[in-house]
């Protein structure tokens, strides 16, 4: 059972509150989870942000436009009930309650109307709201931000593939010291792209202490790096008596690859070309900020009279 759009979940909620009495938000979303057979792990799958739960946060636009069209009523702040409009839509035994459906009553129009671009976009095609907005708007905008972050991504190897080993070996500093290893920059620097022996890069710090010392193997490729690779750096590690390396590379790694690192004792690391432009992303380097958009809000704390 995959989860449901938030289109799916408007008639059970509206019936689970028919009674009259008064619902918390958690309430709902519990007794609706297990309606609808949702798996823990379905009930615990988060929006890419990872800021909130995918059932949770359509149940609460589901209950958001239901209230629109005044089907159902806040009482306080995570407590609503339904209201008459409500219980007389139960009453005609609607199959469904959709985005169509809401548009029949002018509270719901009016509501929707406030917001000038989506009113635009119904003039020219009256069907775009059941056809496209079967995701919440939080989920259409961490869509849209992830496809945005992948575009860059392609971007970012795309360059690191076309650049010089030397530069190569810069990002993967900069990208190293952002993440708080190699001390200061001057020593990160000094470490990375000096020994070049054994099968070793270079050396870093693991914290600004220098507590210990892990080992680097930097590869500006094309091809998939397989498991002899990955065995010929650890070999050099053990020749190092070291306990830690990081094997970064522009490709990506085999599954034997990864299945290597998973069975011996040292502990190795492999960043593949996605993996590196994803902490370029996070830690702000070779990228630049384009615009910020903050999503807010409403504080009901601040509403609250004493």
């Amino acid at each position: 059972m995959s989860i449901p759009d938030f289109q799916t979940i408007m008639l059970p909620l509206l019936k689970f509150c028919s009674d009259g009495q008064e619902y918390t938000n958690r309430g709902a979303i519990d007794a609706l989870a297990k309606e609808f057979g949702l798996s823990e792990e379905e009930q615990k799958q988060l929006l890419p942000s990872g800021q909130q739960c995918v059932f949770e946060n359509r149940v609460a636009w589901a209950r958001a436009h239901m209230k629109m069209a005044d089907l159902v009523q806040n009482i306080r702040r995570g407590v609503f009930h339904i209201t008459e409009r409500g219980k007389d839509v139960l009453s005609q035994a609607p199959s469904e309650i959709n985005l169509r459906f809401l548009r029949q009553f002018p509270e719901y129009i009016a509501a929707r109307n406030r917001n000038q671009d989506l009113r635009e976009k119904e003039e020219e095609n009256p069907s775009i709201s059941d056809v496209q907005e079967s995701k919440t708007p939080a989920e259409r905008l961490e869509e849209a931000y992830m496809t945005l972050r992948e575009n860059l991504a392609t971007e970012l190897i795309s360059q690191l593939k076309s650049a010089s080993p030397n530069f190569f070996e810069k990002v993967v500093v900069e990208v190293l010291v952002k993440m708080g290893y190699g001390g200061s920059r001057k020593d990160a620097g000094q470490a990375i792209g000096r020994s070049g022996d054994e099968g070793i890069d270079g050396i870093i710090k693991e914290d600004r202490l220098g507590l210990d010392i892990i080992y680097i193997q930097a590869k500006k490729w094309e091809n998939t790096i397989s498991r002899p690779e990955i065995q010929k750096f650890a070999g050099a590690l053990q020749g190092k008596r070291a306990r830690k390396g990081i094997f970064i590379t522009t490709s990506d790694f085999s599954q034997s690859a990864h299945e290597y690192v998973s069975a011996i004792e040292s502990k190795i690391i492999l960043i593949d070309g996605q993996q590196l432009a994803q902490h370029m992303i996070d830690f702000g380097v070779g990228v630049a900020t384009d615009a910020t958009y903050e999503l807010k809000r409403l504080d009901s704390d601040y509403f609250t009279e004493i």
